[in-house]
Formats: structure tokens, sequence, C-alpha cells
């Protein structure tokens, strides 16, 4: 069963931006959920993926993800979903990691939030020095809950 197991923090510096190796913008919204998933439609770049993800608190959850053409994504986007999420996602590789750095734009401008993607609900993985607090188990920080409840208005 597709599981994904991601741990999400807050950033203490901007000293992660010398180590960006790529960045790319994301466009997402969210077309249905409720208290057992969400469904959203991602474009990246010239792809769009559909995606359905347990609404499950913490660190691990089922996800499936199906790719759609783009003109299929962007009529769902503008027609289906509530609010689109805007962000630039930076890549960073630390110590056989790979994390991604989502900056939000928008009514989330201001957030910027590290996301680590693990094979194990306890792998270990080194700290880089800019990495904060962590907030896996907040729901404000789910792109589902800042499409709804934007950073700006907490």
């Amino acid at each position: 069963m597709p599981r994904e197991i991601e741990r999400k923090f807050l950033l203490k510096n901007e000293a992660w931006r010398s180590s960006v190796h790529e960045s790319r913008v994301l466009r997402q919204g969210y077309l249905c959920g409720n208290t057992r998933a969400s469904v959203r439609v991602r474009i990246d770049g010239d792809r769009a993926n559909l995606n359905i993800k347990s609404a499950t608190l913490g660190v691990e959850r089922l996800e499936f993800e199906y790719p759609i053409p783009c003109e299929q994504a962007r009529v769902l986007l503008a027609e289906l979903s509530g609010n689109v999420i805007e962000k630039t996602r930076h890549e960073v590789r630390y110590e056989g990691h790979l994390w991604e750095i989502d900056e939000f734009a928008g009514e989330n401008a201001g957030l910027i939030v590290a996301e680590i993607e693990l094979e194990d609900t306890d792998e270990a993985f080194a700290r880089p020095d800019w990495l904060g607090e962590e907030v896996s188990d907040d729901p404000r920080y789910y792109n589902s809950e800042l499409a709804r409840h934007p950073y700006s208005q907490w």
C-alpha cells in the first residue's frame, strides 16, 4: 500500500539558500477534503498529478498519486478547487537526504516549511543547522489546511 512518511519543520534562518540545487514553482488546489482524506490537483512545470491522501495526523499517511494532462489540471484548479496554493519548492541535499523547502506565496507568503520524506518512521537523519521546530503534528501546516486557512489569517 502506498504510504508517505514525511516530517515538516520550520526554519531558523536563511542558511539553506546557499545549498539549493533546484527550484520550481508549484500550483495546487484541493477538490475536496473531509475527516478521512483530501483530493489535490498539482501542476509542477509541464507535469500534473491528482493526489489522494489520508487525513491522518502525524508523519505517516496513505498517499495515492496519478498523472493527469496539464490542461485538465488547469481546468480542475480554475473550476473545481478552492483557494490555489502557490509555492516555490527548493531542493536541498543534506547528508544523504533530500529536503524540500516550500516557500509560499499569496495569502501564505512569509511561511517557509522544510519537509523530508523517509522510508521508515524511525529512520535517523542528520538535522541541518538551519532546521527549526518540528511541526509534523500541527495540522495548520498541512497544505490542505493552508488552502482553507491561509498563514496570513493566523
